[in-house]
């Protein structure tokens, strides 16, 4: 494995075996990079009983795929990525169905 170490008389990032002799010079400056790649989990919520949250927007304009029922909760995918569109999440209000889908 080679570790990077500067050559002090000529000012040069080098890469040198720490066992034996073997130098070389380094081709380009980035002696490290780490790259975090965060991947959005975009599941519907794990919450069972969505229909009956008093807290989110209904709508009797999406009728359900499933049970044809007429009012369905919605809600925004939680994804901040600039390269991610606007996910709208549906829950049918029927106490029977409470089918998911999305748009």
């Amino acid at each position: 494995m080679l570790y990077p170490r500067v050559n002090p008389e000529f000012r040069q990032l080098m890469f040198a075996c720490r066992n034996c002799s073997f130098e070389e010079i380094a081709d380009n400056s980035c002696v490290f990079r780490h790259e975090v790649l965060h991947t959005p989990s975009e599941k519907t919520m794990v919450i069972t009983d969505l229909g009956s949250d008093p807290t989110l927007p209904r709508t009797n304009d999406v009728p359900c795929p499933k049970c044809n029922g007429s009012q369905a909760v919605y809600f925004q995918s939680q994804s901040r990525h600039a390269e991610t569109r606007m996910t709208l999440y549906y829950v049918c209000c029927n106490t029977k169905c409470q089918h998911r889908w999305q748009s």
